[in-house]
């Protein structure tokens, strides 16, 4: 069990303000950015503790969208594309406004219907660097760039190129 500092203790879970959701260590999160013209951060929690005023606060890893990363957004990255990042911070649990789930690349690809509280991630990103893992990734298509899921993509029958 992770050690907590004096005052503090650990929590199995948190309920978002004002909803019946129930965020648990593992589950990924929107969080309300200050800038309220901007779209909510992702972060999956990795830990949830209360100190001895029951003030919530949460461990996160952050996800960043393409254009949060070094070098931006690029073609073959889709609307709901996400990198895992090695950045980590705490934060209120109170700035939690909603459940989501970041599937894998693989797994999104197979998906029925894609909601609003849907993403993928097929890469881990190194903030201070900008190193991405895996650092390539195949290319399905005659343009020579990656699979993007929102993008219609087609096989000819006849030399069975995309």
């Amino acid at each position: 069990m992770a050690k907590t500092r004096p005052g503090k203790r650990d929590l199995d879970s948190y309920t978002i303000r004002g909803t019946n959701k129930i965020v648990r260590v593992g589950d990924c999160v929107l969080m309300r950015p200050s800038d309220t013209s901007k779209p909510p951060y992702v972060a999956r929690v990795e830990k949830i503790e209360s100190d001895s005023r029951n003030n919530v606060k949460v461990r996160v890893r952050w996800y960043y969208r393409p254009e949060e990363s070094i070098g931006g957004r690029r073609q073959f990255h889709g609307a709901k594309e996400l990198f895992l990042s090695d950045h980590y911070d705490i934060q209120s649990a109170h700035t939690i406004e909603g459940k989501c789930v970041v599937h894998s690349f693989k797994n999104y690809t197979k998906l029925e219907n894609v909601g609003a509280e849907d993403y993928y991630c097929r890469f881990e990103y190194k903030a201070a660097t900008g190193a991405f893992t895996p650092d390539r990734v195949a290319v399905y298509c005659k343009c020579e760039m990656p699979y993007n899921p929102d993008d219609l993509m087609v096989q000819c029958e006849g030399c069975k190129d995309w």
